[in-house]
């Protein structure tokens, strides 16, 4: 019996045996295949890295070696550079880089890029390049030519070394790892050496994008947690402030704010306010309340957005942009000043659409750019902006508003609303210059 079950049982192992050997085999060669690829596809980006940056070093030196009044060349120049720059960007996103430290190198080529896009979009034939600039650029050509320097260093001993990226990926994620790397090294020196750059002067356009938002930009006094837990209930409309609780968020820091959280009659999850703690403005507001089925139309939604507003102290908000949302109506809302749309001014306002209650509201926006402006008169008549528009684009509306251009300027402009290419779009023409200005594709 046993001989029996022996001379059935042996046959079956075998071949088992067989399968799994020959099953690990294909995983072996599946995984071998990954990691070549993954190889493959981080050489190919560290290789194209090096070139680019090379490449961005030579575009810097023919864009200074041509003639100051050269502004044709300037602005192709400048425009190669923010090719050049944003590949190099889009190439070190590709490295397996998240755990070293290459940030300031990251930071140095974003500027770059800003600045080179931000000079070249500007009409240099009225506008040149200032000494400033010129100062800029010669700056930018020496410290690119010490960044690719560096990097061909790290190039020339991976070529010969045959070094792989992968074991740089392995180094990174091991936390026992001392990363003793030849290419983590060569990238750790170069992001050191350009922690050491002296400041550069980007001009205001570029440093403005920078700038980080803090509550010390705002007026108004320090306020205490009574304070926000009367503005909380002021804007809840309740008479109960015992029933709010304030806690305090990064004290002692520039993005200090207080958050407001109070129980809502109708569901388990409270509902959550934050203030700033110096003029103790409203940041944010969430009810986060299950919404049943739409009962209102979009017209009544902006309708029940604008009512709400102008009853919480934010009178004259328009709407300019409409979406839906798991039946909720999401508007985002402007300032108006004297007839102009203020879109600097904007907030976020979020309405059930079964009830009209409003279920959310974004005005971070609003609180740091909402100040009385002195606008100025446009220079162009409504007749002479719409001659800019393209003939086949026919407009349903036209207001004047105040955006924000490409360079990071508030600009007076003509907003014309209407339909080409089979949809709805928004084209702002500057007031004061006829150059369109930006252009936006809205729902229908």
């Amino acid at each position: 019996m046993y001989r029996r079950l022996s001379a059935i049982l042996f046959p079956v192992m075998t071949l088992l045996f067989i399968g799994s050997i020959y099953w690990g085999y294909q995983e072996h060669q599946e995984k071998n295949s990954i990691l070549i690829k993954a190889e493959n596809q981080y050489q190919r980006a560290f290789h194209d890295l090096t070139y680019h940056v090379a490449q961005l070093h030579r575009q810097l030196g023919n864009t200074l070696a041509v003639n100051a009044a050269s502004q044709g060349y300037h602005r192709k120049g400048l425009v190669n550079v923010w090719r050049l720059t944003s590949e190099a960007q889009n190439e070190i996103n590709q490295l397996p880089l998240t755990l070293l430290p290459f940030n300031r190198t990251e930071e140095f080529l974003s500027r770059i890029a800003n600045f080179s896009y931000k000079t070249s979009v500007r009409d240099l034939t009225k506008h040149p390049l200032t000494q400033d600039e010129y100062k800029t650029l010669k700056t930018l050509y020496a410290n690119s030519k010490q960044i690719s320097n560096d990097l061909l260093q790290v190039q020339d001993k991976v070529l010969a070394n045959n070094l792989r990226w992968m074991d740089v990926e392995t180094a990174l994620a091991s936390e026992k790892s001392n990363r003793d790397n030849t290419i983590i090294d060569g990238f750790q020196t170069v992001d050191k050496k350009v922690s050491e750059y002296p400041e550069i002067n980007w001009g205001p356009s570029v440093a403005s994008m920078y700038q980080k938002r803090t509550v010390k930009m705002l007026g108004g006094k320090q306020m205490s947690p009574e304070d926000i837990r009367k503005a909380a209930a002021r804007f809840l409309k309740i008479n109960d402030t015992n029933s709010i609780q304030v806690t305090e968020n990064g004290a002692g820091t520039e993005y200090a704010s207080y958050s407001a959280t109070v129980q809502g009659p109708n569901t388990d999850n409270p509902i959550q306010l934050d203030f700033t703690q110096k003029g103790g403005q409203l940041i944010w507001y969430v009810n986060p309340r299950d919404v049943g089925e739409p009962k209102l139309n979009a017209e009544e939604a902006r309708d029940k957005a604008t009512e709400f507003l102008d009853s919480r102290g934010y009178p004259g908000m328009k709407s300019v942009n409409f979406d839906q949302y798991d039946n909720t109506a999401v508007f985002t809302m402007v300032g108006t000043q004297n007839g102009v749309l203020i879109f600097p001014e904007k907030m976020t306002v979020k309405v059930a659409m079964d009830n009209g209650d409003i279920v959310g509201l974004q005005a971070a926006d609003y609180v740091f750019d909402h100040r009385k402006r002195k606008i100025p008169k446009p220079k162009l008549s409504p007749s002479a902006a719409r001659a800019a528009l393209n003939p086949d684009f026919k407009a349903r509306s036209e207001q004047l508003a105040l955006i924000e251009n490409d360079l990071g300027e508030e600009a007076l402009c003509y907003e014309f609303v209407g339909r080409i290419n089979g949809g709805m779009y928004r084209l702002y023409i500057n007031a004061e210059t006829g150059v369109e200005e930006f252009i936006e594709q809205t729902p229908e």
